[in-house]
């Protein structure tokens, strides 16, 4: 089995230049897989059908835990940018993306076979097939209990940026915020430290990993939410509020990072889909619970309550949390043979001679370089921009348009905020299987073994649809206050096609920047909080000025204007700005 994958393998890859171009698929025909598969998707599994992989004892290996093996790759040369390539294998019929982590059998075959083929003794790097530390080759439990806690330390901060929203009356009138605007700025500020944050944190991640950033930075976020607890004037709660979203755009930045550490490119549509859905559910959360606990207590446990879940969650990442990023554990592994073996000529293959603030200033850069040079990023950091701001607008303006037009009780209005967690979840659990299984059929359909990031595209198109569709119906519905059912409708149309896009921009730039994935991600989502943060600021007066119809009928025009061409210009040229960055995942 294993020699007829391998020569499937070789026949792929030799004739994949060729089938590239004749296999490429028009968006019509991509558009009926998708359609066609929605029915079978909504009630099946949606895991990808994969075989368990072969156990290490089926390999022949040399090298005891802690050894070292000849390079994954040449040594970099001095001031080289191509710090990783991507490698494919097949094994078992499992196909897996990598960068960072093992050969490829025919990359064994070709270093035993050849005498030219350089061997550094010193290089410090990854057993082949698999090392157990690893973490594209952990267990899959013990990878989901990874995802599964980064998810939840992305879904608390969220909770807190939107849940004082039903409590803004309350906090105005016991610490004196009495304008519309000041009150705006209150419930925001927070997104604004989200724009702050992930320039440095992803940074700072990539330079001494995930989990001590993540960890530290989330405690910032703890002790200053409970801070706006216990504020007693308009400054304080403003600049806690502010530092609170700073600690907690740690895990905004840095989880998507974690991901690609994790999965390789076809199985990470599932985690990416609980990833992405958690930092959309958390808004829509937060007022519920905001509502019911203001109605029952004040509004200071709003904050109290927030921080007792968030200590539970530091406290499990604390014991179930391991480091995900492959280059600090191989500098990990070095320093640990050196003292070993008293060898001081030991490295990887990231070493270099920049000291620790050049390294540092060098991180800190990447997403500057990234927003500004990167078409990539910038189209698609626009409409997250988009995306973001306008669902932040329709947060804040909520309890208004549910106490006031339609005169309900703060606890009752807030219960009109499940339209928008439920349109959330029903589009990411729609997208994330669709979004696997297109990859896979599209990796058959051009017959190649390793997929390209334009597969996460077709399912940007009908979440490109039902985003400004949504808003139509929720605007005019709410302006003529028809039966308030039909705007929740329209509200979870549009809060399922801004997932589905989230999720698809999300899964793209991970797998385009794969080893600098916390950089990206961290770009965008300082473009998209700068969004969230200034839409609800202007959001009611335009809402004043032109009302629910109109306003979300301009919306809507923003929305197509942007989101419909995105995805048929990465389809179609996505491959070619990939080859041209220094940056993006070679093929």
């Amino acid at each position: 089995m294993e020699t007829s994958n391998e020569s499937l393998t070789d026949n792929r890859r030799n004739g994949s230049a060729t089938d590239h171009a004749s296999c490429r698929l028009e968006p019509s025909e991509v558009m009926s897989k998708i359609w066609g598969g929605l029915k079978h998707s909504a009630t099946s599994s949606s895991n990808l059908d994969l075989k368990s992989p072969p156990s290490v004892s089926s390999f022949q290996t040399s090298s005891s835990h802690g050894s070292l093996r000849e390079p994954i790759v040449p040594p970099s040369r001095p001031g080289s940018r191509a710090i990783s390539r991507t490698v494919s294998e097949v094994y078992h019929d499992i196909e897996t993306r990598r960068d960072i982590e093992l050969p490829s059998p025919s990359d064994e075959k070709d270093a035993s076979s050849s005498p030219t083929t350089p061997s550094d003794p010193n290089l410090v790097t990854w057993h082949r097939p698999y090392d157990p530390e690893n973490p594209k080759t952990w267990t899959m439990r013990k990878k989901w209990a990874a995802v599964v806690i980064v998810s939840f330390f992305t879904l608390i901060s969220p909770v807190s940026s939107t849940m004082i929203a039903p409590a803004m009356t309350a906090i105005g009138r016991d610490l004196h915020i009495t304008s519309q605007f000041d009150q705006a700025l209150t419930l925001s500020i927070f997104l604004l430290a989200y724009a702050v944050g992930p320039l440095f944190l992803g940074p700072l991640s990539e330079l001494y990993g995930r989990v001590p950033v993540l960890q530290l930075f989330n405690l910032l976020y703890l002790f200053f939410n409970l801070g706006c607890g216990l504020a007693r004037t308009r400054a304080q709660m403003i600049a806690f509020r502010f530092f609170a979203g700073l600690g907690g755009s740690v895990s905004l930045a840095v989880g998507g990072g974690v991901l690609g550490d994790l999965f390789a490119a076809e199985q990470r549509g599932r985690a990416m889909s609980i990833y992405s859905l958690m930092p959309l559910m958390g808004p829509a959360i937060g007022p519920i619970a905001g509502a019911f606990v203001t109605a029952r207590t004040t509004w200071r446990w709003v904050f109290y309550a927030t921080t007792m879940a968030d200590a539970v969650i530091q406290v499990a990442g604390l014991f179930f949390l391991r480091e995900t990023y492959a280059p600090v554990l191989l500098k990990r592994r070095r320093r640990r043979l050196v003292k070993e073996t008293g060898n001081k000529g030991l490295h990887t293959q990231y070493d270099n001679d920049q000291t620790v603030w050049q390294k540092l200033g060098t991180a800190l850069v990447r997403p500057f370089r990234l927003v500004s040079t990167q078409i990539i990023v910038q189209m698609l950091a626009l409409y997250l921009m988009f995306l973001y701001g306008q669902l932040y607008l329709q947060l804040s303006t909520f309890p208004k348009l549910w106490e006031q037009k339609y005169n309900m009780s703060v606890e009752i209005a807030g219960l009109n905020y499940i339209s928008l967690g439920l349109g959330l979840w029903l589009g990411s659990q729609l997208c994330a299987p669709l979004q696997d299984r297109i990859y896979a059929w599209l990796k058959r359909r051009e017959g190649v073994t390793v997929g390209r990031p334009e597969f996460r595209v077709p399912m940007m198109i009908p979440g490109a649809v039902m985003t400004p569709v949504g808003l139509l119906i929720y605007g005019w519905s709410a302006q003529y206050r028809v039966h308030w059912i039909v705007p929740n409708i329209g509200v979870c149309i549009m809060s399922a096609g801004t997932i589905i896009c989230f999720q698809c921009i999300q899964g793209y730039l991970v797998d385009t920047y794969t080893l600098y994935a916390a950089s990206a991600v961290g770009a965008g989502t300082v473009l998209r909080s700068l969004a969230g943060f200034g839409f609800p600021l202007f959001g009611p007066y335009m809402y004043d000025s032109l009302d629910y119809g109109w306003g979300n009928t301009t919306l809507a025009l923003v929305s197509i204007v942007i989101g419909w061409p995105a995805p048929i210009l990465l389809w179609k040229y996505g491959e070619l700005l990939r080859k041209k960055s220094p940056f993006a995942a070679g093929e």
